[in-house]
């Protein structure tokens, strides 16, 4: 979703005059469209004009994180599972959603769990997953 400024608006976040910024929208400097007698001008524009450096702003950053609980029977993993399903399924929408996958070696009596997603969501996770295992002792 693009959002847009008034001439007054960049005006003021550029610490300039709006007659200067409509200056430069007539120089082709600074980008905009037209709307009525007035101009809009999209965010991004405004940032490539004025040097901002999005790149940061888009770049995502991933963590894998694999969780080993042994000692359990079936249903224990089975609890373990569903609640960590749960939590994720709990949390408001996020651009870079959360990935979970479960698996349980019944002869090994090991439950894995690979967690794929923000550092922040990742590292929340894990803390459900401990306060999860300590209520199961």
């Amino acid at each position: 979703m693009n959002v847009f400024h008034t001439v007054e608006q960049v005006a003021e976040r550029l610490g300039l005059h709006p007659k200067t910024v409509l200056r430069f929208i007539r120089e082709g400097r600074l980008r905009a469209t037209r709307v009525g007698k007035s101009y809009r001008i999209v965010a991004s524009d405004l940032d490539a004009f004025a040097g901002v450096d999005t790149s940061a702003a888009k770049r995502s950053v991933r963590v894998t994180s694999i969780l080993e609980v042994g000692d359990l029977d079936l249903d224990r993993a089975q609890t373990i599972a569903t609640f960590l399903s749960a939590a994720i399924m709990s949390t408001e929408a996020r651009p870079d959603a959360i990935q979970l996958t479960t698996a349980f070696d019944g002869a090994a009596r090991l439950l894995k769990v690979v967690i794929i997603g923000s550092p922040a969501d990742t590292a929340q996770l894990l803390q459900l997953a401990q306060v999860q295992l300590e209520n199961l002792r």
